[in-house]
């Protein structure tokens, strides 16, 4: 029931309980005429309100309508958000196994390169100090040349200077020639091979005249000479040793050998 329905249920219900039991003063005709108007206002006023709230349903019905395809894009983004946060889940998930496999790459790669770094090193050239001199020599050249030096050292005479003797052919130009041609002249002293001992003293001191044991590699040829017999070649090395060297102790032991020969020719 309406509020004006109930409104006019009440007004009649005091309109008839107020009236004496004489009411007949009211005829019957204008009470049901003042009703019937009141009815109508009522009725008036009902469909007044019916088409205000149909009108108001047709408004909510439009927007409604409007907005529809808002809606959808809402629900179109929310799906593509969700999506995206899936992919950019699946995406973060793939970094981290990439950045994990990476690191693995980068350290077995570093393994490797030590690996490879420790197997080349000995093949790189090295740095050496010899007689006051410094030169580069490969790992072998200064492994050959140093096991040949153990035998002088060790006195087997015979095995270094063919061992002295390879080095010389296999690296010519090696910055050990210097060093190998005098041990090498020591060596053939020692076996008594004093001609080829000579000739390798010979070349050596022609060959670098300033180097430290050049003095003694003349006292040493005067020495095979000696051995010999040449006294004439002896007393020439001797005094060639004394003018070029007169301040080193291979000198000072020249002046002795000297005197020893006496005029010998």
């Amino acid at each position: 029931m309406s509020v004006q329905r109930y409104c006019f249920a009440l007004l009649l219900a005091g309109l008839f309980s107020s009236l004496p039991a004489h009411a007949a003063l009211f005829e019957d005709d204008e009470a049901r005429k003042a009703i019937l108007d009141l009815r109508g206002r009522i009725q008036q006023g009902d469909d007044a309100q019916r088409l205000r709230i149909e009108q108001l349903l047709a408004q909510i019905q439009e927007q409604a309508t409007q907005f529809a395809p808002l809606r959808r894009s809402l629900l179109d983004l929310n799906g593509q958000i969700e999506t995206l946060s899936r992919d950019i889940a699946k995406l973060v998930g793939q970094n981290e196994q990439l950045a994990r496999d990476l690191s693995e790459t980068q350290r077995k790669l570093n393994d490797q390169n030590q690996a490879l770094d420790a197997r080349l090193k000995p093949l790189e050239p090295q740095k050496v100090t010899l007689d006051g001199r410094d030169f580069q020599v490969q790992s072998e050249e200064r492994r050959l040349y140093e096991a040949a030096m153990a035998m002088v050292r060790q006195g087997d005479f015979n095995e270094a200077a063919t061992a002295l003797t390879n080095f010389s052919l296999r690296f010519p130009a090696s910055g050990y020639t210097d060093s190998v041609r005098f041990w090498l002249g020591n060596a053939l002293y020692a076996k008594r091979d004093y001609k080829e001992a000579i000739s390798t003293f010979r070349a050596f001191v022609l060959a670098n005249p300033d180097h430290p044991r050049a003095a003694e590699g003349l006292l040493a040829l005067a020495n095979c000479q000696i051995e010999l017999k040449d006294a004439k070649a002896a007393r020439r090395s001797l005094e060639d040793l004394i003018k070029a060297y007169p301040a080193t102790e291979a000198a000072q032991a020249g002046k002795e050998r000297l005197r020893g020969l006496g005029t010998a020719k």
